[in-house]
Formats: C-alpha cells, structure tokens, sequence
C-alpha cells in the first residue's frame, strides 16, 4: 500500500511539471507511425534476404518481428497508461527497478539508442539525396582525425539540425507537423506497392526461389547467414524498421486524455505499420529476383531499384524525393519524443542540470534537443548506416524487455491503482515477448558479437556516470 501512496503523490507532483498536454489522440497515433516509417522498409530488405537466403523467410522474419513488437505494446500501453509522466520509460524503469536502472535507460537512449537512431534516419536521408543527384555527395570532401568527410556527412548533420529547430516551436505545433508528415509516409508506402505491383514485369515464383551464389551480399557478415542465427539477424534487421512503435512513451506527459490515448496509439500505430511493411515485400520480391535483392548496392535502396526496373529513372528521381520526406518525418518524431528522456533525467539530478530547463514560451526543453542534435551529430561522421542500426537494436531491444517486464512489477507494488488498460493476453503474452526478446539478444552476440558488445560497453560506462550525478539533489524545474 504505501507503494501506491507514494505514487499518488509523485503523480500529482509531475503533473504540476511546466510541460503541456498538447498532444491529441491523432497526433500520437502519428508520432509512433511516423518514427517506424522511416528508412527501413526500404533499406533493410537487401540485408534480411541475405541473412535468410529466402524471400519466404525474409517475409517471415518482418511478420515475427511485427508480432513481436505488437506484444510489447500490449504492456507498454498498460504501464504508460498508469503513469502518463514525462521521460516514459526512464520513469517506468526507475519506479520499478529504483535509479540505476532507470540511468542507465536514459543514459544509453540519450548517447546510443536514440542518438544512433537519429543519425542513422539523417544519412538515410543523406543517402536518398545522393542518388537523386547522380551520386555527387559521395567524394571525400576532407578527414577529421583521419576520418574522410563528404557530402552524404555533411547533409545528414545539417538535416539533423534542421530538425531540431522545427522542435523548438510548442508541442502542438510538433504534433501537427507529425500527422501531416505521416499521412504522406503512409501514401508513400501504398504507392510504391501499388506501383511495383501494377507496372511491374514481375513474378510470384520470385517467392519461391531461394539467392544463388551470384547474389553479392554486400558487407553482410558470413556468421549472420543462414540458419537459426540467420533468422534471428533478419528479425533485428526488422525491429530496426519497426523501432518507434514505443516512441509516444516519452512523450505521455504532454499526451491530453492519455488514460484514453496512449493505449490508443500504441496498439493501432503498429497495427497500420505492420499491415503497410508486409504489403511492401510482397511487392518487392514481385518486382525483383532474390538474387537482385541480395545485390543491392550499399548506395541505392530496394524500392528505388524495383521502382527503376518496372517504370524508369524518372519516376525514381520523384520517389526518392518521397522516401527523403519520409526519413525527415521519422526523424522529426524521434527528435521530438526523445529529447524529454535527457530533460526527466536531468530535473532529477541524475543527468547535466541545464537540460532541466524548459521554454517559458513554448514550454519545450529546447536544451536538451540541442544536446541530443550536438550528439546526434557526432555520430553522424561515423557514416555507416548498418553499424549504427544494428547497435541501437540491441540496445534498445535490452530495456525493452526490461519495461514490459514492468508490468509485472507494478501488478504487484500497485494492485490498487486503478488501470485505465489492462495489457492484452497478461501474464502470458509479456512472457513470451519476454523470451523471444532474450533470444534475440543473445543472438546478436552470436551474429555480430563486436556491434552488440559495444552496446553492452557502452551501457557499463554509464556506471562512474551514474555515481557522480547520484550524490546530487533532484533539480528544481525551471523556465527561461
């Protein structure tokens, strides 16, 4: 009982926070849409098909992995609906499992997972760029420290910052950029299926046939094909097109009804995504040979190459177009959510002071979206767009495991707080997403062991980190 009191009490103390609800059922349901529909569903497929060598198991792998994240947002919506607070899962974390684990959530979601994220949706952007002006971004421009600079780097850092201004207007104003964004990626999906699937010279028996030996593979490791291992490298691939299906979570407490929304926009964003993602194989390996799949070029994409095969370069020059609008709209609602897990940090001392700070005009931590674009930014130059996809999967796949595992927790610290949501399929369906999300980690030790090795590294140096902020008082919230 006296969890539940306790909770109560910082419940109503949050709500006095100078953040505002200002976010609508529509404009949730479009953050968390609008984040997964980002660069994914159109870079990921070459990648998936040669992990598994069949079209089949490529479509597999995406319904699995769509599965899998649907289940985690059965719980997330349960325990965000119960505690609707800025932060989302740095709160959740830290009530259930107490300040270390909930640092070192916020920790690595602020310098890898989301960071890394951001970065990698500015260079699919940049990428996108690239080919639509004749690969003329891709010359060595000059190094820093011996890493070579060039226009896909130097776009994909400017685009981040772009972004980052557009955040700094009132919530609401973020909101109504997501939907807007959103109801263009969703067209954009639909278009590029209906198009593969009507003026394409295409093929069903593409279904059943299997890569050859011809198929290049391009900088896919050989430990990441074939097999169990395979498979579970293709789901990762998956969950990177499907990472932000929990992106309204930092956001609950400037979420207006969020007893009523939250849940809302967490089950129907992947619903939409998930029906969108598998209609869009289809119509690539329609359009496309295994083999051609397989043999994408680092520097194209899937859908551009099946869109040029079936209508010619010039409606390839207008998609790419589209597909950069869709990697801006996920990377303004990753900016936009993501920013306030540094900001919850930091009002509790447990992360640098000033990013505690909000607008007394637009009530939004502008502080903080400038520290997240400074390291967004930095990693940017790292310019490898699978690295850094991969490395964010694995850590972020690691707290959320620990955030469905939540609900547990509170069903049992709080059974007398009213649950505007109860998690379908409770207590089962969080286990096996539980299982399957131990699987998954442990397989990508096995895939890539140094990617997911830096991730668990740099989840460790967070510990010095967290024992120098702990010592400090929470922060008084202030404006400026």
């Amino acid at each position: 009982m006296a969890g539940t009191e306790r909770y109560v009490e910082e419940r109503g103390r949050r709500s006095r926070a100078e953040l505002v609800r200002g976010i609508g059922l529509a404009a949730a349901v479009s953050i968390n849409v609008a984040n997964m529909i980002g660069t994914g569903v159109f870079l990921k497929t070459r990648v998936m098909t040669c992990n598994v060598g069949s079209p089949s198991l490529v479509i597999a792998a995406w319904v699995a992995a769509g599965f899998l994240a649907l289940a985690g947002t059965f719980s997330y919506a349960e325990v965000a609906a119960l505690m609707p607070v800025a932060g989302g899962e740095y709160a959740f974390l830290r009530r259930a499992y107490g300040r270390l684990v909930g640092f070192l959530y916020g920790w690595t979601f602020f310098g890898i997972a989301r960071s890394a994220s951001q970065a990698a949706l500015a260079i699919g952007f940049a990428t996108f760029l690239n080919q639509a002006t004749g690969h003329a971004l891709e010359n060595p421009l000059f190094s820093i420290v011996s890493l070579p600079i060039n226009g896909i780097t130097l776009v994909s850092i400017a685009v981040i910052w772009l972004v980052a201004f557009v955040n700094f207007r009132p919530v609401s104003t973020g909101g109504a950029l997501a939907v807007g964004l959103t109801m263009i990626k969703v067209v954009l999906v639909i278009a590029v299926a209906a198009t593969l699937l009507l003026f394409a010279h295409g093929d069903w028996n593409h279904l059943t046939v299997p890569i050859s030996g011809a198929a290049t593979c391009e900088q896919v490791s050989s430990s990441a094909r074939g097999g169990v291992i395979g498979f579970g490298a293709a789901m990762v691939g998956a969950l990177w097109a499907y990472d932000g299906w929990q992106n309204v979570a930092p956001l609950a407490g400037e979420v207006k009804d969020p007893e009523r929304n939250l849940p809302r926009a967490f089950v129907g964003g992947m619903l939409v995504v998930g029906a969108l993602y598998l209609v869009a194989n289809l119509s690539y390996f329609y359009a496309l040979s295994p083999d051609q799949i397989a043999s994408t070029s680092l520097h194209s994409s899937v859908a551009s190459d099946a869109l040029r095969a079936a209508i010619g370069p010039v409606a390839v020059i207008l998609i790419l177009g589209i597909l950069m609008v869709s990697s801006v709209g996920s990377l303004h609602a990753s900016v936009l959510a993501n920013s306030r897990i540094p900001y919850a940090m930091a009002r509790e001392g447990l992360f640098f002071r000033a990013l505690a700070v909000v607008s007394s005009g637009t009530r939004v931590p502008v502080r903080a979206m400038v520290a997240q674009a400074s390291w967004a930014s930095l990693l940017a130059l790292m310019g490898n767009y699978d690295a850094l996809t991969d490395s964010v999967v694995f850590a972020s796949w690691l707290f959320y495991g620990l955030t469905t595992g939540s609900v547990f927790v509170f069903r049992r610290t709080m059974p007398d707080v009213p649950r505007p949501y109860h998690a379908f399929g409770y207590p089962i369906v969080p286990a096996l997403f539980l299982l399957v999300t131990t699987w998954l980690l442990v397989n990508s030790f096995i895939a890539d062991s140094g990617r997911a090795l830096l991730g668990a590294c740099y989840i460790g140096l967070g510990l010095p980190f967290y024992w120098w902020w702990s010592r400090s008082a929470p922060v008084e919230i202030k404006s400026e």
